[in-house]
């Protein structure tokens, strides 16, 4: 699949726009007077603020939340010396992570320089422009020296992700193995393979987290670092170098408490974990293949803890887990430096979330996985959003604690309110629902499979492991366009292609169907010519029925014609009485659900809080506590139109029905976008926060609503989600794309794995071929 990975990141960084970064201008300039404070003459009261007082530079521009991603290229990844320019699609992705995770924005400097003093005089004379340095992929044992001598230079963060991000994920994982079998820091013999920046950094904040130094043991390529060793040395191995007539990993691994490995596949050999001490605790991080890999480390010793860099095993040591984070709490102060103690603090935060009962919202996002404190989860998932208030929390706290925070911070609580807003700003909401669908996938019924967006949303589907598909449709027109396509699906194999109209199923189907809908004019023919006509409805039958799991349509015609066929044969779930259709915006500067945006053109109050209840369901399964705002165009009493009077009556509905939920209106929608304006409308509102499920007062409003921001926002769609069927149906829209029917694919099969299981009825015979 390799090839095809490569084709598929060559397209993604193509189009639409060559890259993944864009300056985006974060102020109006609509008219003279914009351009005027913008620019000349406006501009000059900003310079010599700034001038009289420095510190005003991160009021009155960019620099407190702009850090520069610099690397030379030497160290790119697992790819080696590449050069800056092949480097600069590593450094965008970094941008991109930090921008998603924490809000912060990078540019990223790929710089032709080999030369330290070059380089760092090169990265020193930027300090004006930046908040922050990050050092990526400079190769060992430059990028010590290029830290150091930065440190010593800039009054800002210089921080090396590669160094320090691994080390405090990997310190955090270590304080968690050691807990839990019960053995202290300062007792452990620790040897580690590798000895380049990451391994260094790891060994060095072990050491300050309580190891000692003289217990542990590093091998590099050329075998172990010993005192007097020539070849390959240099002062940061030379710290951890041992007087001893040990060589080899073999011959220092016997007792061992931790192994760390940074270095390359296969090195840990399962006769030397058996020669571990005892509940040893293995980390073997090199990638893609690890020193050795889990399953053999535990046949040797079942009681080990394992920790990978991958994330299809158990504890994956990413770097994700920290830099956005210890950056954000950095540049939130003002800090001068990254200290030790702020990176001890971070440590610290990232082990005690794994330690720490799993919120709700984690929960969510990860149903289906044990979220519990043990061999298996040490270390909290990357997508944790508790992550963005905890590690940031800590550090700011840190550099204030250590004298380098230059903007001390006075409302922790508030602070960590801010910080919470950035969970659901990420960008990367579709993610955890992506790995739920993973854990189990489903068969997903695909009415239009000769569509050539779903052909490549399916071949997406099996790639990523989330779904089995089923199409329906000509086996020859869908074979021949996999073909043209270039796709790898399979009938029997990786996908099934059913021609409706020669399927021996179509029988029995147009039965069912015709009961289904008895007295209302549909006899045994008409009954026939639909089920072989209608993908939507055999589609339908076959979940209905049990013999597909969840079904997607609507890419061709109008929605209310599939709502149609979906209600005549799913109907609505039991103790409900309304469907509606909800839509996920992703937007730059936030995530929000609109509904109902296409199916009931004047729901009653009754019914809209029927919506918001289906609604704030769905949004839970995304990991999102719903913040529910019920719009109007009368904000809390301001106007008393029927209009209004069904929106406030569905505020009291829900009220009483929905004591636990977070919701409010009637209001208008820059209300329930921004809480200073609420508040001065009403400051005793149940909405806290910024609202992120809006529920409309019609069709027209939700539907309007929801296109604008689509196209003025540049927004990712993911939707319609139908709610209040039966069983899993999403009905799509023509405007689909295949990001947009992939993600609708795994709406689906969580759906699916969360719905009541249906009694498959006898398999039919294969067929006709």
């Amino acid at each position: 699949m390799s090839g095809d990975l490569d084709t598929l990141a060559l397209e993604y960084h193509r189009r639409p726009k060559a890259g993944k970064l864009a300056i985006v201008a974060t102020k109006p300039m609509a008219n003279q007077r914009d351009l005027a404070l913008a620019y000349s003459p406006g501009v000059a009261a900003a310079c010599m603020a700034i001038h009289a007082d420095p510190s005003q530079a991160a009021e009155l521009t960019t620099r407190a939340n702009l850090v520069a991603v610099v690397t030379n290229g030497t160290a790119v990844l697992g790819l080696g010396n590449i050069g800056p320019l092949a480097a600069k699609p590593v450094m965008e992705g970094k941008a991109v992570l930090f921008k998603k995770f924490a809000g912060i924005d990078v540019f990223d400097l790929e710089l032709n320089e080999t030369d330290v003093d070059a380089l760092v005089d090169t990265i020193a004379r930027l300090e004006p422009t930046f908040g922050a340095i990050n050092l990526e992929d400079i190769a060992a044992p430059a990028c010590f020296e290029v830290e150091r001598r930065l440190r010593d230079r800039m009054k800002i963060p210089v921080f090396h992700d590669d160094q320090h991000g691994t080390a405090i994920v990997v310190g955090a994982a270590m304080l968690n193995g050691l807990k839990l079998v019960n053995k202290r820091a300062e007792d452990i013999k620790v040897v580690s393979t590798g000895g380049g920046a990451a391994g260094i950094a790891c060994l060095d904040l072990m050491v300050a987290l309580g190891v000692r130094r003289e217990n542990v043991w590093l091998v590099d390529k050329h075998g172990l670092v010993y005192k007097g060793r020539t070849e390959d040395m240099n002062p940061y191995k030379d710290a951890y170098a041992k007087d001893t007539e040990a060589r080899t990993l073999g011959d220092v691994i016997d007792d061992a408490d931790l192994f760390l490995g940074l270095s390359g596949p296969k090195v840990l050999k399962p006769e030397m974990v058996k020669r571990m001490g005892t509940r040893p605790i293995i980390m073997a991080l090199a990638n893609p293949e690890p020193e050795i890999m889990p399953d053999l480390a535990r046949e040797v010793r079942p009681d080990a803890i394992i920790a990978t860099g991958r994330s299809d095993f158990p504890n994956q040591v990413n770097n994700v887990l920290v830099f956005p984070f210890i950056f954000r709490g950095a540049l939130d102060v003002g800090a001068t430096t990254v200290t030790e103690e702020m990176k001890v603090a971070a440590t610290h935060a990232v082990a005690n979330l794994a330690r720490a009962e799993a919120s709700d919202v984690v929960a969510a996002a990860y149903r289906g996985e044990e979220l519990r404190f043990g061999s298996d989860y040490i270390l909290p998932k990357p997508f944790d959003p508790r992550l963005i208030i905890e590690v940031p929390s800590a550090v700011a706290r840190a550099a204030m604690d250590s004298g380098v925070a230059m903007r001390p911070i006075a409302d922790f609580r508030a602070y960590r309110d801010e910080l919470g807003m950035y969970a659901f700003r990420s960008g990367l909401v579709m993610k955890p629902v992506m790995q739920r669908a993973m854990e189990d996938p489903k068969r997903v019924v695909y009415a239009e499979g000769e569509d050539e967006r779903v052909l490549r949303a399916a071949q997406l589907a099996v790639d990523d492991g989330i779904a089995f598909p089923v199409l329906l449709g000509r086996r020859e027109i869908i074979e021949r366009k996999i073909v043209e396509l270039g796709l790898r699906l399979k009938h029997g194999e990786s996908v099934e292609i059913i021609e409706m109209i020669r399927d021996v199923r179509s029988h029995t189907y147009s039965e069912i169907y015709r009961k289904i809908m008895a007295r209302r004019g549909v006899s045994p023919t008409h009954a026939m010519n639909v089920v072989r006509t209608q993908p939507t409805v055999f589609g339908a039958l076959m979940v209905r029925r049990g013999e597909a799991d969840a079904l997607i349509c609507g890419t061709s015609g109008r929605y209310g014609e599939y709502y149609s066929h979906v209600m005549d044969v799913i109907g609505l779930r039991k103790g409900v009485n309304t469907a509606a259709a909800m839509n996920l915006l992703i937007l730059q500067n936030g995530t929000y659900f609109i509904c109902d945006t296409y199916v009931n053109p004047e729901p009653t109050a009754g019914q809209v809080a029927e919506i918001a209840r289906l609604a704030a369901e769905e949004v839970r399964r995304f990991g999102i506590e719903p913040k529910v705002a019920l719009l109007s165009h009368s904000n809390f009493g301001s106007a008393d139109t029927p209009s209004a009077r069904k929106m406030r009556q569905a505020y009291q509905l829900i009220s009483a029905e929905m004591n636990e939920l977070e919701v409010d209106g009637e209001m208008h929608a820059d209300a329930a976008l921004s809480e200073a304006i609420r508040g001065r409308v009403l400051p005793d509102s149940r909405l806290k926060g910024e609202a992120n499920l809006l529920v409309m007062p019609t069709l027209d409003a939700a539907n309007i609503a929801f296109n604008m921001l689509k196209v003025l926002g540049d927004a990712q769609n993911v939707g319609p989600m139908l709610l209040g069927a039966a069983r899993p149906v999403h009905i799509v829209t023509p405007s689909v794309t295949v990001r947009g029917l992939l993600n609708m694919t795994a709406v689906a099969v969580v759906d699916a794995q969360l719905a009541a299981p249906v009694v498959a009825a006898p398999s039919p015979p294969p067929a006709a071929e």
